[in-house]
């Protein structure tokens, strides 16, 4: 029955948000918040405190994923209405009109690129609307977006999944690398196969064949430094992959080099170097702030995230709040319990990066307090409906994870891993997809269900370093299938009510990952490490 009542609301909502008639998943997601609190109560007995402190820290969770989108909409339409999304699509159109080598420039290379950079769901927030601005759909556009970012994930924002989200293992620097390079590598056999799939959510096969030795030269151009970076390194796989992958796919693209010729539709605007540089440099002013902050390298980093207390006061029987050095603001001991909850307001890429880009944008562009304001209204207005999707989301995670080792997470985990056994390989990198399923980060995923990963290669005799790779795999796969990203990226592009033909889309890939890293596991991991 635990397991059952377990499973029960992700069957529910699932089912709510793909049926004919599907429930938006702002009603859905605070629907099944409910229905998980009821059972956490009545069934699982939980204390009623925690389980009320546990909806407050869903509430501060909340803020984290919703200012992101709120920026990135910002950021949107700060360049739609100044005129450098045009002319960033007139540029890329000069380089190569041929909608493979945007696709793959942009939804690949580029977001690959971004996910090394930042993580928390940035690249989809980035390169959809430039996608969308070329004249692609933004349905195909949000179903490629969330496909195409996953290779990267297990090393995005410098690599936090794999040396954060493994951390309470203890695990030597030397299994650490080695978990690395069975990530980076089950990845990179997964991306000869998974890029393509996402093009044909966008364009058909007969037009992905005619293009097929560009798109091979993209996808290799960013894995190869990819993978052999990770087998040294676990920070800057994919932020180094994607920079070498982006300039060598628009150079590629430049000279035509294995893309089908295309008749530009649209007449050849003469772009000067300065049009392309003032309509670039909003994004690249992005990418410089996100790699400058994040490089833990640099002081920046530690300065944004210094838990220094600065200054602190108590707010009686809700918590006491504490603000330290790096802004980072904190509620601690809700309700006087052991949960408390933080928001990162330098660190979370919100004010920091987008905020203070389209503020600069709006000065390089000299838009008019009236532009300014019509883009905040509509971005205030695009936001709302995904803050109760997404507070309802971040409730439900709260509640199915909170219990330890007899949480309904834990449950549902544990029970996969004792039915498999000695099968696990084939299955494990779906128990990290459950965890970005629930959470939207593999980090996340990888800090729920690391430890039963562990324990169960232990017990049934397999190799750890690979039980964990394939874990890190599954919470980079997830991220298509995650609620919250697939809230985000809709609310981004403006889709209403589609989430869960989305969530039918991205799953198919999701499902084909997982079988190509089990294969990749058994097959070809062996051939490079002593298993």
């Amino acid at each position: 029955m635990a397991l059952f009542l377990s499973i029960f609301p992700i069957v529910l909502l699932i089912y709510l948000m793909v049926k004919r008639n599907p429930v938006p998943s702002y009603i859905a997601l605070p629907m099944v918040a409910i229905l998980v609190y009821l059972i956490k109560v009545f069934y699982f007995d939980a204390d009623l405190v925690l389980v009320n402190a546990s909806v407050v820290s869903g509430y501060i969770s909340t803020l984290s994923p919703i200012t992101v989108i709120f920026g990135a909409i910002l950021f949107h339409r700060t360049l739609e209405n100044s005129g450098a999304l045009n002319t960033l699509r007139q540029w890329l159109s000069n380089i190569n009109p041929n909608p493979v080598a945007q696709l793959m420039i942009i939804g690949w290379a580029f977001a690959f690129m971004l996910e090394g950079a930042s993580g928390f769901g940035t690249p989809p927030a980035i390169a959809a609307p430039i996608l969308i601005g070329l004249g692609f759909k933004p349905f195909r556009v949000a179903c490629l977006a969330l496909a195409m970012n996953s290779v990267p994930v297990s090393f995005g924002a410098v690599g936090v999944p794999t040396w954060f989200g493994f951390s309470p293992l203890g695990l030597s620097v030397q299994q650490t690398l080695e978990v690395s390079g069975m990530t980076a590598l089950i990845h990179s056999v997964a991306a000869f196969i998974i890029p393509v799939i996402a093009l044909l959510f966008v364009v058909e096969w007969k037009e992905v064949k005619r293009n097929i030795l560009f798109v091979y030269i993209s996808i290799i151009a960013c894995v190869v430094p990819y993978f052999l970076l990770a087998q040294i390194n676990y920070e800057f796989p994919s932020l180094a992959g994607g920079a070498i992958g982006l300039l060598i796919s628009i150079v590629v693209a430049n000279f035509g080099i294995g893309l089908a010729k295309v008749e530009n539709a649209e007449t050849n605007i003469l772009i000067t170097t300065g049009q392309i540089f003032k309509a670039l440099s909003p994004t690249l002013l992005l990418i410089a702030v996100l790699v400058v902050t994040r490089l833990p390298q640099l002081p920046f980093n530690a300065m944004i995230q210094d838990k220094t207390e600065w200054l602190s006061f108590s707010l009686g029987y809700l918590g006491d709040f504490t603000i330290t050095k790096g802004l980072v603001l904190s509620l601690n001991h809700i309700f006087a319990t052991t949960i408390s909850d933080n928001y990162r307001l330098l660190y979370v890429p919100a004010l920091i990066p987008f905020g203070i880009v389209s503020l600069l944008t709006f000065f390089i562009y000299r838009l008019t307090v009236k532009e300014v304001h019509e883009i905040a209204m509509r971005t205030i207005k695009q936001g709302i409906r995904p803050f109760w999707a997404m507070f309802g989301s971040l409730v439900m995670v709260k509640l199915m994870t909170m219990g330890g080792d007899s949480s309904m997470v834990k449950i549902i985990g544990t029970s996969f891993a004792s039915v498999a056994g000695e099968s696990w390989t084939y299955f494990s990198a779906y128990l990290g997809a459950i965890g970005s399923f629930f959470s939207g980060s593999n980090t996340v995923s990888n800090l729920t269900f690391g430890g039963v990963q562990f324990s169960t290669a232990e017990l049934v005799g397999l190799n750890t370093s690979l039980i964990l790779a394939l874990q890190s795999v599954g919470g980079a796969m997830g991220n298509m299938i995650c609620v919250n990203n697939i809230i985000a990226v809709s609310t981004i592009v403006n889709l209403q009510n589609q989430e869960g033909e989305i969530l039918k889309k991205t799953t198919i890939p999701m499902l084909i990952y997982g079988v190509i890293a089990a294969i990749a596991a058994t097959f070809i991991v062996p051939l490079f490490y002593l298993i």
